[in-house]
């Protein structure tokens, strides 16, 4: 199997877009690298963006993603807080200081070319950068694809594998998956930790864990304290604060209020991530308040929650993301909406079932249910920002995901439809979709709601 860890499916970065934003910063990096790897003097660089990077890019910080990017960033470790400073800089000064090449002329509004009518074979995320040197001439020129989830890959060449080696138990599907486990008599979290153990210690993946457990609950905290307008033309009021500080004095976290908290965990998510905040993609950016919503439904809602529930669902979920990325896609602009939230859903709900001690079979069942009820879902953000209908859709994945949970969590295992099954009709749905329902903002919502 393609050597991806669940690491690779939870990423730390800032938003709005895993495929938009980091994709791109990332890209744009690379091309620097690429750069300084050949020795090449160069006097100015200009980037084409393609598809989909063209009709929703500036709604997504695709532009901006792609200046940090050029200027030395990248989304691990950037500062969320000083992007807008930088940024205005840029715009301001219409020039870049690229680490190791020096000052460039760069103004976005000419060396950044949004190309609508045309895309790049691979993926319709295509962007292509290219260098010239002071007769105008160009020394490199490369293309890259954003595939989602933040993966990036140049050219006509392979991914590239993120991690050395195979795993200990290798697996690409789901029933490759359970019969793994019960060949190794493991559950499916203790498959997948070893696995990891083959790329890390144990004290690694651990530490990892609650980091990624640790930026989730950070992420959270902010979306539920922090008040304002969201950035962009339709200047939507973020409703995480309000619907917090009226959960909080109903004073009820129990009981008819369940799915209350939960929908503001989600949105409080979904809103920094529309803010440009560090959330962690899972498995991307678009969908990132469903698996938080999710967990945060099991700490804090679930009598005798504890940390090694936290670490079985976040195994678990992983490798369900792991699935969909082998076989389908979790890329918006391939699949639509279906292979965001709906992966995301089909994620969280096997990890639940995890955290609670399910069998493999209840895992496998809950992450089925958690795509069948998501086929065929669009990608149709209104103005190309990821919040209408983005961020209230993050909270219905996350119920929908809790509800799969239970009804797996109610059965025996045993069912009709397979996860492998329901991952080929995504991907099937995905490929038969209109190219106006897969994150260009052409089609849906986008074009049936006036902007406000």
């Amino acid at each position: 199997m393609p050597a991806i860890s669940v690491f690779d499916i939870f990423k730390i970065g800032v938003g709005p877009s895993s495929s938009h934003t980091i994709g791109p910063m990332k890209a744009a990096f690379s091309f620097i690298q690429s750069v300084l790897s050949a020795d090449l003097t160069v006097s100015k660089i200009q980037v084409i963006l393609y598809g989909s990077l063209a009709y929703t890019g500036k709604g997504h910080a695709t532009d901006s993603a792609v200046l940090l990017g050029l200027a030395g960033s990248i989304p691990e470790t950037i500062d969320p807080n000083l992007m807008d400073e930088r940024l205005r800089k840029f715009h301001k000064e219409k020039h870049l200081d690229v680490p190791g090449i020096g000052r460039l002329p760069f103004d976005p509004d000419i060396d950044i070319i949004f190309e609508y009518k045309e895309t790049l074979p691979r993926h319709t995320n295509g962007m292509r950068f290219i260098a010239y040197d002071h007769d105008e001439s160009v020394v490199l020129s490369e293309d890259y694809y954003s595939l989602g989830g933040g993966f990036i890959v140049r050219g006509d060449e392979d991914e590239p594998l993120a991690q050395e080696g195979e795993p200990e138990y290798p697996f690409s599907t789901g029933s490759e998956m359970l019969a793994q486990a019960t060949k190794q008599d493991l559950t499916i979290p203790e498959l997948v930790l070893r696995n990891e153990l083959s790329w890390r210690t144990e004290a690694e993946v651990v530490q990892r864990i609650d980091t990624i457990w640790d930026a989730m609950k950070s992420c959270v905290e902010r979306g539920l304290t922090t008040e304002g307008v969201l950035p962009g033309r339709m200047s939507v009021v973020r409703r995480a604060p309000r619907l917090f500080k009226a959960m909080l004095a109903a004073g009820d976290q129990n009981g008819r209020d369940t799915l209350d908290w939960v929908n503001t965990y989600a949105i409080a998510v979904n809103e920094e991530n529309a803010a440009g905040g560090r959330v962690v993609t899972s498995p991307t950016n678009g969908a990132a308040g469903v698996i938080p919503a999710v967990l945060h439904y099991y700490w804090r809602l679930i009598p005798n929650a504890e940390l090694a529930g936290v670490h079985r669902f976040i195994l678990t979920a992983g490798a369900i993301g792991i699935l969909y990325k082998i076989n389908a896609s979790i890329s918006g602009a391939e699949m639509g909406c279906q292979g965001e939230v709906g992966v995301a859903c089909s994620m969280a709900a096997a990890g639940l079932v995890a955290a609670f001690g399910g069998s493999n079979e209840r895992i496998e069942n809950a992450a089925e249910v958690g795509m069948e009820h998501n086929l065929g879902l669009t990608c149709d953000p209104v103005g190309g920002l990821v919040q209408i209908p983005c961020i209230e859709r993050n909270a219905m994945g996350a119920v929908k995901a809790i509800n799969a949970a239970r009804l797996a969590m109610h059965g025996d295992g045993s069912h009709k439809v397979t996860l492998d099954q329901v991952i080929s009709t995504m991907r099937q749905t995905g490929l038969d979709m209109q190219t106006i329902y897969k994150e260009t903002s052409e089609g849906g919502l986008a074009v049936n709601v006036v902007e406000c």
